[in-house]
């Protein structure tokens, strides 16, 4: 699963999606992310939904001629044209507070002396309540049947405008068991739906629990990881057996990569590289390949908040793509372990084998570095893998046609070298 995600008012109505559509196909993605697309509440939040079965009108336009829900299945067939599936964001763990379902159905919100309770969180150690967010009341509601019918409803709707899948928000917020009849109701539908689970912050334990819901993929860490911690292998062989998961070098939820770094463009050539072979899946948000700086907003985002290009990385992520689409090592979460490489400690050496019916192995050797170069030297890669057969060099940057032994190699600032091998 190679996902591209489309921040939709960055771009505005459907109808002027085509050539995004067209850039993401050209790079080599196979699927769309799409942030949720209905009517959303007074605060305009994409995520404070307040009619589920209305579009934002932000994403209509009034001089298509076609009805709103016309342009988005439009759009939507236009991806699949071009060989894209579209998955779109599922909110059921909370809805707008202004939400008609408040006043329609208050048995179905979490309510303390009468009042609808608001989420919150921790953040830097205090409570943060979303004012413009109702809390949905899974766990005890009298009526969670009528709750969990209303949902179904919403998939499927969702579904026939031509949805291929959803990315469920805050999917550990919601019980197993209410997960596990939306996604078989689906299923039965459409044996081919495919439904994510947005899981970060969990602990190991309480991932798994959510994914054995049924879920295809789940969404991990990758992108906090300083590439030494021992945190993110653990979590990875945890939680790999029961699903693979999806890696991503930011997200609409943090700052951009290109504001944050000294040397923006080796670091996002070096952490999309780790995050699109390093799991079974990756995201990538829109404006990533050109480097934009600017945070996506889920109120404020508007078209006019497009950025001049600082730089292009549209072929280097095509070459990385091609590779992951290539081997199907790096199509799942495959055993995977950082070898000791002690010559050097800013460089990473990282070794996956397949479990698939044709077995393979990779090994990953990433500067960890993205400002500096750093020197990488063994006697012979070969004897970083378990196979005796001879090592193919795939890097999407500089492959190397000869393997010399001993093997030395100036990486460059963040670059890394890609190599497989049959077992």
């Amino acid at each position: 699963m190679i996902v591209y995600q489309i921040f939709p008012t960055l771009l505005g109505p459907f109808t002027k999606w085509e050539a995004h559509l067209e850039r993401a196909a050209s790079m080599g993605f196979d699927w769309i992310f799409v942030n949720p697309i209905q009517r959303p509440g007074e605060s305009g939040s994409l995520y404070s939904i307040a009619d589920y079965f209305d579009l934002n009108p932000l994403l209509i336009d009034p001089t298509s001629g076609l009805a709103p829900t016309e342009q988005l299945a439009q759009m939507l067939a236009r991806a699949n044209e071009l060989g894209l599936k579209v998955m779109v964001d599922l909110v059921v763990n909370h809805t707008a507070y202004d939400s008609p379902l408040v006043r329609q159905h208050p048995e179905w919100y979490l309510t303390e002396n009468g009042k609808v309770l608001n989420p919150s969180a921790m953040e830097d150690g205090h409570q943060v309540f979303w004012k413009d967010l109702a809390k949905l009341d899974w766990k005890h509601s009298r009526d969670r049947e009528g709750l969990q019918k209303y949902f179904r409803g919403v998939v499927e709707w969702l579904t026939k405008l031509g949805f291929n899948g959803f990315r469920c928000d805050a999917a550990y917020q919601v019980p197993q068991d209410v997960w596990r009849a939306i996604i078989m109701d689906a299923r039965r539908q459409d044996p081919d739906i495919v439904f994510t689970a947005e899981t970060l912050g969990n602990t190991p334990d309480e991932t798994v629990d959510t994914a054995e819901a049924g879920f295809d993929y789940i969404f991990n860490s990758g992108k906090w990881w300083d590439f030494q911690a021992h945190w993110l292998i653990e979590q990875y062989n945890l939680t790999r057996a029961t699903c693979p998961s999806i890696g991503f070098p930011e997200s609409h939820d943090t700052e951009r990569l290109a504001a944050e770094a000294r040397s923006p463009e080796s670091t996002l050539r070096q952490r999309y590289l780790f995050a699109a072979l390093f799991s079974g899946g990756v995201l990538m948000p829109i404006g990533y390949e050109y480097g934009f700086r600017r945070r996506l907003h889920v109120v404020e985002t508007r078209p006019d908040h497009w950025e001049q290009p600082s730089l292009d990385l549209t072929d280097f992520i095509a070459r990385t793509n091609a590779v992951k689409r290539t081997y199907a090592v790096f199509q799942e979460d495959a055993p995977t372990h950082v070898l000791q490489y002690r010559e050097n400690d800013n460089v990473l050496v990282l070794w996956k084998g397949s479990t698939t019916s044709r077995p393979r192995e990779a090994l990953i050797v990433l500067n960890k570095d993205p400002n500096h170069r750093n020197y990488f030297r063994v006697d012979r890669l070969r004897d970083l893998v378990q196979s005796s057969r001879p090592l193919l060099c795939v890097s999407p940057e500089n492959p190397l046609e000869h393997l010399p032994e001993p093997f030395e190699y100036d990486l460059r600032p963040g670059e890394g070298l890609v190599f497989v091998t049959e077992r």
